[in-house]
């Protein structure tokens, strides 16, 4: 398809954050992530202070996952037929909706355990369609050189928003439950504004009904791609083995004896390395040697959790959660980028489904393997051997994916693919 000459997806000559189509989407994701950072914050808070429940406020966080981790393949094919825009689009004027509807109720002091647990399932359903939709854009928006320096960027939004989100939901929590969900919704609609005026790069679309091959169809192609298998599947268990989020108030504790503050900075530490990250990485890209820096980078995260379960010190433990959001950040960009590059436009929605699941199912199981490990082994064992686990992944996967590891290029030039060559 011939592109005209001021087609957003053709200027590589820009500055991504001049170029207003991907500014607008730049914007309304952290818009978006932000609003929706602070509306988990104030859901676990309201329904800690109507039960006083543990369990009611873990329900919570399984009433958002569950309906993420069953929707993720259809919300995959739903993304592939429509436009990823609009259904974007629908998806945030959604959580608008809610958040609108649950400022009304808290103010009317009408919110009950039940609403809230419902609004948790249908946030959960929305992150279905919301993941895929967003990764799927991207190519759409910017040039095939230019996309890992966009992917560094939109994840560094993210984790801006992951910083800030949770920290603004609790200031203003101070206000009233009512107040975070407006705050909210205003955020849902600023992302909803921002993202009416971006314009994609038109795309052939899938046109297959759906039937289990279509759904499943993402999950066959990942099989047939050694490269993208190898990333997501190396992301996988290194966050599976390598987590230690869900330990850390034992650490801040018990081993570092050091008090909430503390424990706040620890869990903000692996973000404040990733967006960090990101920022040097949308300046100055990686070009050669991308299965080798992918491979290191898990490795270094691994050894950066072996260092931060050794530690009994607060600036050692920050350094080493910091490094390890520097090397995670090195790792999702270029396996996105791998990803998005091997995936044809029609099959992205399904394959970043699957990859939703994948990101999904890793911090979820890891969570649950770290405290399982922790209250066999101990919690400084239970950490030191899950980053020992991630350098023996690394190791098995430098043979098992010889293809990965020995990627050369991130960003194969347009003339040696049609050449057929490999990079």
């Amino acid at each position: 398809m011939s592109l005209s000459d001021n087609d957003p997806a053709t200027d590589e000559t820009t500055p991504l954050l001049m170029q207003p189509y991907f500014r607008n989407f730049w914007l309304g994701r952290i818009a978006s992530t932000s609003a929706g950072q602070m509306m988990m914050v104030a859901l676990g808070w309201q329904m800690y202070e109507l039960t006083g429940s543990a369990w009611d406020l873990g329900l919570v966080g399984l009433a958002q996952f569950l309906p993420a981790l069953l929707l993720a393949l259809p919300a995959g094919h739903v993304v592939d037929r429509h436009d990823r825009a609009r259904v974007l689009m629908v998806v945030l004027l959604v959580q608008v909706l809610a958040a609108a509807a649950l400022g009304l109720a808290s103010h009317a002091q009408a919110v009950s355990r039940e609403a809230v647990l419902a609004v948790s399932v249908l946030l959960g359903a929305l992150r279905a369609f919301q993941m895929p939709a967003n990764q799927a854009m991207l190519p759409q928006l910017v040039g095939i050189t230019l996309l890992p320096r966009a992917l560094a960027l939109s994840s560094g939004a993210m984790q801006a928003a992951i910083i800030a989100g949770p920290a603004i939901g609790g200031l203003v929590y101070a206000f009233g439950a009512e107040v975070v969900y407006a705050v909210s919704a205003a955020g849902f609609a600023a992302a909803c504004i921002a993202l009416s005026r971006v314009r994609l790069r038109p795309v052939v679309l899938s046109d297959e009904p759906a039937s289990w091959g279509t759904l499943l169809a993402g999950l066959s192609f990942i099989r047939q791609r050694p490269v993208v298998l190898g990333a997501m599947s190396l992301d996988l268990f290194a966050v599976l083995l390598g987590g230690a989020t869900a330990l850390l108030p034992l650490f801040a504790r018990d081993i570092l004896h050091a008090g909430p503050v503390a424990l706040g900075l620890l869990r903000s530490a692996p973000a404040v390395g990733a967006l960090l990250m990101s920022v040097l990485l949308a300046r100055r890209p990686i070009e050669r040697r991308a299965g080798h820096w992918l491979l290191g980078a898990v490795a270094l995260y691994g050894v950066a959790m072996i260092v931060f379960g050794l530690s009994t010190a607060v600036w050692l433990s920050l350094g080493a959660l910091v490094v390890s959001g520097a090397a995670d950040m090195v790792s999702v960009v270029i396996r996105q980028t791998l990803v998005q590059l091997e995936t044809p436009d029609d099959m992205r929605g399904r394959v970043s489904a699957v990859n939703s699941i994948f990101i999904g199912a890793s911090n979820q199981l890891g969570e649950f393997e770290s405290g399982v490990t922790a209250a066999w082994w101990g919690a400084v064992a239970s950490v030191v051997a899950g980053g020992v686990g991630t350098m023996m992944v690394v190791g098995a996967w430098f043979h098992l994916f010889p293809a990965l590891a020995g990627r050369d290029r991130l960003v194969v030039p347009v003339a040696h693919r049609a050449g057929g060559g490999k990079d």
